[in-house]
């Protein structure tokens, strides 16, 4: 750096004991601050405020009181334990998410480190280091406070805090900057990977750099989109119970006091005066009204919405998806902008030798190299074999793989595993690579005596001379034709490399302080971490499917721009390439202006990817980000899903939501999917429930005036609630996924539950259904079916029969939006299982109910005339799909 010199300095005694207890007083402990968490059964009770969950609380009251009465044993249990499981699933997550907090200081409290106080070397747990202790490192070390280095070289891998897979060069330098790239700072959750030294620290606890990520991912989360929705159907839901409540109370009461007696006054002051008459007649109403609110209340919901949820996390586990949070699965449905990494999740993660471009400027590839036998190919080879710091060595598979170095010489030294290795040849002195610098060496000694250089092209190519030939000749460096084949390559996304030779043989070592003498040029390297194979269709699925793509790197804009442009990120519609300091100059309102044609951020910073998300919240979208190091937890916590890879910090693992296994922006697209399938699997059992609520309750209001004062008992009604709530739930729980749903728009954050579509649906499958139930009840045609007796009883059990045979169809109806009713249903097997088996409980109720549910033993061809009258609730909704297709067609919407 400018105006800065490398430090030479003495060992230094440390701190003395008094000067620790002042240090410690004044900056504190090494110890990360925790905001105060509500105890487990805090926030149990808390979230039973849940506005569903207050419904089924209210419904649990009444029924409690209704079982002094002859209120249902069963149905009250079964609301109880709906409240208490999604009120414990809820918490469980809730109180999860706080465990990244957890992992910071579980990783870090059970780590010594070594201090030099008073002159002598100690071991002590990193809680107790202080401002001003000088801290001892080595190789395999995890720092443990910021600081800046004092003596010594090492390089550090700063992956966790950068998300950059680059080790870092440490070493002292007076006038250092305390920046990540800076050589002389230290940060605490680094680890020490080669070399040694002494580090004074500077800062510990809540003021270090990993103390503000702390703080960071501590804080609240708003609630996630499913939870919002859900919140607003429980006051729609709530709104229609107790009206429809209300009306069936007035019917009943209207019926009997006006309607059967006949208008005549004096009938009816008398049985107002009959205080007995009023009261059983006016319970009997509150009873009816009670049943038909229970009805409405979806006490099935939170339980499918639970079922639904476990079943696609394990589906998910199959397709190398790992859900830490539900929620999280329906929130990438809804998402509307991801914002990810390249490394290792665009691209494979690992630096390959893409193509040679020799000095006159022609690009080609080892494998014709090999078969050329040119003196260019001798000497590429015994640099690429022996000039880096990298070994051979053997991975788990078997297979010959590099060892040791940093990515740059693992990818030089595999790229010729697989070609014989010079002999005669030994390496003398290295050079390592240095970030300042940007450049390394390599002395050989054997038959003849070379030194290599390896760099930054426009390090190298100021010193260059000579250029070899293919025939082992020189001829002047023609500069401008290799900055032009280096241009090219950088503008494909590629880094590239310079290799060259000392033409005075000056040894590795005397380059450290600068090069020197003349070079000759024998070529570039072209390395790339390449595309993914899946990411260009992965991109492409994405931006199908309506979500905004967002690349975030730490690479130039030059590379991050041809990246997003090979991956598709960067098109017509999304061309704006910014860096992380250009970002920082723009305002937040004209950062968010510009966020429908962002596509990609350039050399980020990490507090770049929180502010990105905190933003397009503020937009109203649903907000997805993927990270894998520790600066990347604050962003995957604010995020609505967070996607933390496999490979990443288990810090990063427990900020997110969703961990992807492989690393794969395809498996992203999956989860997508599974996400909407999860909404949708919610929409049709509410469309379900609400045409079931519509038929009870038009049933119960219109029939007593008909002359049936109760054609659907109190009995019968809890006991259709309870299992198309339960077994209903389970049903639509199984549906699988689409991928026609990936063709949709994502749905926005506040969009309701309910839509244009399913209010259509309802009211007209609950018209029809009502409808055909009275005509049920009033046609001569029908009720001369069945067997005339007291009390018309036959014909009440058929038209129980009726009502549960009508619904069980209309889930048919409910599950697809197709004109053919079993499209996907081989997907869903459990399906057909659960609707057989609604079917054979109500056929032996029908048999076997007796006076507790008010039927009698049908006969064959009744209960074949029943079933097969419940059968026309399929054409009527064919009808109106049919009737909507048209429409549409004709219309366009």
């Amino acid at each position: 750096m400018r105006g800065t010199k490398e430090k030479t300095a003495v060992p230094s005694a440390g701190l003395r004991e008094d000067e620790v207890l002042r240090a410690r007083r004044e900056h504190g402990e090494n110890v990360l601050s925790r905001q105060k968490r509500k105890s487990f059964l805090r926030q149990f009770l808390g979230n039973l405020n849940d506005p569903v969950i207050r419904i089924l609380l209210a419904a649990l009251g009444v029924h409690l009181l209704l079982l002094f009465g002859n209120g249902d044993l069963a149905e009250t249990i079964g609301i109880g334990v709906a409240v208490f499981l999604a009120t414990f699933i809820s918490t469980l997550s809730e109180y999860g998410s706080a465990r990244a907090f957890e992992r910071l200081e579980q990783d870090a409290g059970g780590i010594l480190c070594r201090v030099r106080r008073g002159g002598k070397v100690r071991e002590i747990p990193i809680r107790e280091v202080v401002v001003g202790d000088v801290v001892l490192l080595s190789a395999g070390d995890a720092i443990p406070a910021d600081g800046r280095m004092l003596l010594g070289a090492l390089r550090a891998d700063q992956s966790a805090m950068t998300g950059e897979s680059r080790e870092v060069r440490k070493y002292p330098l007076e006038g250092a900057a305390t920046t990540p790239d800076s050589p002389a700072a230290l940060f605490r959750g680094c680890t020490v990977t080669e070399g040694s030294g002494e580090m004074l620290v500077t800062a510990v606890g809540d003021a270090t750099f990993l103390g503000e990520i702390s703080r960071e991912i501590q804080v609240e989360t708003r609630e996630s989109p499913l939870k919002r929705r859900l919140t607003k159907l429980a006051k729609q839901i709530s709104i229609f119970g107790y009206i429809a409540a209300a009306l069936v109370a007035a019917a009943y009461l209207f019926n009997t006091f006006v309607i059967s007696s006949g208008w005549q006054r004096e009938l009816i002051s008398i049985k107002l005066t009959d205080l007995s008459y009023l009261l059983s007649h006016l319970l009997h109403a509150f009873t009816l009204a009670v049943s038909v609110l229970v009805t409405c209340v979806p006490e099935g919901l939170p339980m499918m919405v639970a079922v639904v949820l476990a079943a696609n996390i394990k589906r998910m586990a199959r397709d190398r998806v790992l859900v830490r949070k539900p929620v999280g699965i329906e929130a990438a449905g809804s998402m509307n902008i991801l914002f990810t990494d390249k490394t290792g999740t665009l691209t494979e993660g690992k630096m390959k030798l893409s193509s040679v471009l020799l000095p006159d400027g022609e690009e080609t590839t080892l494998a014709r190299l090999y078969h050329s036998h040119t003196r260019s190919w001798e000497l590429l080879s015994l640099f690429l074999h022996l000039g880096t710091d990298a070994t051979p060595g053997t991975g788990e598979d078997g297979c010959a793989v590099a060892l040791g170095g940093n990515a740059t010489a693992r990818a030089l030294l595999e790229s010729v595993l697989h070609l014989p290795a010079p002999e005669g040849m030994r390496v003398r002195s290295r050079l390592p690579f240095d970030s300042a610098r940007k450049y390394a060496a390599a002395s050989f000694g054997g038959r003849e005596g070379l030194t290599f250089v390896l760099g930054a092209p426009e390090k190298l190519f100021p010193f260059m001379s000579d250029q070899l030939r293919a025939d082992g000749t020189c001829s002047p460096f023609l500069r401008s034709r290799a900055e032009e084949s280096v241009r090219k390559q950088t503008q494909k996304g590629s880094r590239v490399l310079a290799l060259a030779i000392s033409q005075e043989n000056i040894p590795a070592p005397l380059f450290a302080d600068g090069l020197r003498g003349s070079l000759t040029y024998l070529g570039a390297f072209s390395l790339q971490d390449t595309l993914r194979d899946e990411a260009i269709e992965a991109v492409a699925g994405l931006q199908d499917a309506g979500v905004h793509v967002v690349m975030i790197t730490g690479d130039s804009p030059e590379t991050a721009a041809s990246i997003g442009r090979a991956a598709g990120i960067v098109n017509r519609e999304c061309d704006i390439v910014l860096t992380g300091e250009e970002l920082g100059a723009l305002s937040d309102t004209r950062v968010g202006d510009m966020l429908p044609r962002l596509a990609v951020v350039a050399r980020a910073l990490p507090t770049d990817k929180s502010r990105l998300v905190r933003i397009a919240q503020e937009r109203g979208l649903v907000v997805g980000m993927t990270g894998d190091g520790i600066n990347d937890a604050p962003a995957l916590r604010r995020a609505d899903v967070g996607f933390s890879m496999g490979s990443g910090t288990q810090v990063a693992k427990d900020a997110g939501d969703i961990i992807i296994l492989d690393n794969n922006l395809a498996t992203i697209v999956r989860a997508v999917l599974y996400g909407r399938g999860i909404f949708k699997n919610i929409r049709k059992f509410i469309t379900l429930q609400l045409t079931m609520n519509f038929c009870a309750v038009g049933v119960t209001m219109i029939c007593p005036f008909l002359g049936y004062e109760s054609p659907v008992t109190v009995v019968q009604m809890l006991w259709i609630n309870m299992i198309m709530d339960t077994l209903g739930g389970l049903a639509f729980a199984g549906e699988a996924a689409l991928p026609e749903y990936m063709k949709e728009p994502p749905k926005r954050r506040d969009e309701p539950i309910l839509n244009g579509y399913m209010l259509g649906q309802i009211g007209y499958l609950g018209a029809f259904t009502v409808g055909l139930c009275i005509l049920f009840l009033k046609s001569p045609h029908f009720t001369a079916v069945y067997r005339t007796a007291p009390n018309d009883i036959y014909l009440l059990t058929a038209f129980f029969a009726l009502f549960i045979f009508s619904s069980v169809f209309n889930c048919f109806n409910a599950r697809t939006d197709r004109l053919k009713l079993t499209a996907g249903l081989g997907k869903n097997k459990v399906f057909l299982l659960i609707m057989g088996a609604i079917l054979t409980i109500q056929i032996l109720f029908v048999y076997l109910g007796g006076s507790v549910l008010r039927t009698v033993p049908l006969t064959a061809r009744e209960l074949l005339v029943t079933m097969a009258l419940s059968l026309s609730v399929f054409p009527a909704d064919i009808l109106r799909k049919a009737v909507l297709r048209l429409r549409k067609k004709k219309t366009g919407y």
